[in-house]
Parts: C-alpha cells; structure tokens; sequence
C-alpha cells in the first residue's frame, strides 16, 4: 500500500449529505475483484448522462477538478452498504483524502486499508475548507498527516484528531498484509519451533 505523509493537490466540492456507497460505486460496476479499473465508475450516476456523455454540470467532470486529489463532501459520507469497491473506485479515480463531518464506520476503516485518509473535522471546519474547495483552479488544500494538519490556499490551517493505530498505518504504508509481514521472523521462529515439537502435524 502506498504511504500517505503529505498531499498537496486539488480539493473538489460536494456538498451533498448522506453520499452512499451505491453512488460511490454503482452496483454496475461490482464484477470484477480488481481494485484497477474503476475510476471510470465513481460516481458514474452523477458523472454521466442516459446516453453516456458527461454531465457537465458534475463536480468532477470540470477542467479545475479533473485532477482532484482531495474531495471536501457533506455529512454521512460512505453510508449504505460495506462494497470495498467504493474506496478502491475513489483511489483508482486519483482521491487520496476525504474529508466530511463524519463517515460510516465501515467505510471509513475500509479507507485506511487502502490508503486513503478519511478526515473527520467540525461543521464549522467544513464550511470553510468547502468554501476553499468552491475556489475552482485555486482549491488547493495540503494535508499533512504528521502534524494532523489541512492548510487552506490563503494559510489557514485546521486541525484534525486521528487513532494513532491508524496514523501509523498510513504514513508506513501498512495494510492487513503488510502488519502481518511486520511481525514475519516471529511468525518464521513459531513454525520452526512448531515443526520441532509436532513434526508429525
């Protein structure tokens, strides 16, 4: 899993409470087992029209936001069902950084294993960094993960709280597999010693 230190990048806007999974990802798209591939699909519902041309009028379809690396989003982010797809389609997509008043649990967790930040701030942090975000070409926000810290485009900065369990696992790039294969020699002694009392097994 890639590390997450500090993002530098474009923040878009979305200012839309309760976004669930299904417009994350639609089920459409929940075929395949790759996490490749899907950024074609986020948000597909918004992004594109009957027809399969873009809506213009969509976030993520104009020019300052194309290359959004950040997403400032309203209220209940991540609600409905738990499809790993979601964090997997707003990676492949290029957001590495979600930040709302709150997520749903689930895929707020499925977020850390995957290498994006969820950041959880107040309504009132929320409001100015989605007025940050409204900026167009300007929306440019830079997290960083060490200090727990967003900084605005005109300097000012909001603090964020974050599980220390999982600050760690995203500025050392660790998944479930990579925690695992931490602790490697002490699993590789325990078979050994395994095998020499119960060679039979």
């Amino acid at each position: 899993m890639e590390k997450f230190a500090k993002l530098t990048g474009v923040a878009a806007p979305m200012p839309i409470v309760n976004v669930d999974t299904d417009m994350i990802i639609p089920k459409d798209y929940l075929k395949t087992i790759k996490r490749t591939g899907l950024g074609s699909g986020l948000f597909a519902e918004m992004r594109y029209k009957d027809d399969g041309s873009e809506n213009s009028d969509f976030v993520l379809n104009k020019p300052a936001y194309r290359k959004a690396q950040i997403l400032v989003a309203g209220d209940n982010f991540g609600c409905g069902s738990s499809r790993e797809h979601a964090p997997w389609a707003l990676l492949d997509f290029g957001i590495r950084c979600v930040i709302s008043t709150s997520f749903a649990d689930i895929f707020y967790n499925n977020c850390f294993k995957n290498g994006i930040l969820p950041i959880t701030v107040s309504p009132e942090d929320l409001e100015k960094l989605m007025d940050d975000a409204s900026r167009g070409s300007n929306a440019t926000l830079s997290i960083d993960l060490e200090a727990k810290e967003i900084c605005g485009p005109d300097g000012g900065v909001v603090k964020f709280d974050l599980d220390d369990f999982k600050r760690h696992c995203l500025l050392n790039g660790l998944d479930d597999i990579g925690l695992t294969m931490e602790k490697a020699d002490a699993i590789a002694s325990f078979e050994k010693k395994n095998a020499e009392l119960r060679p039979w097994a």
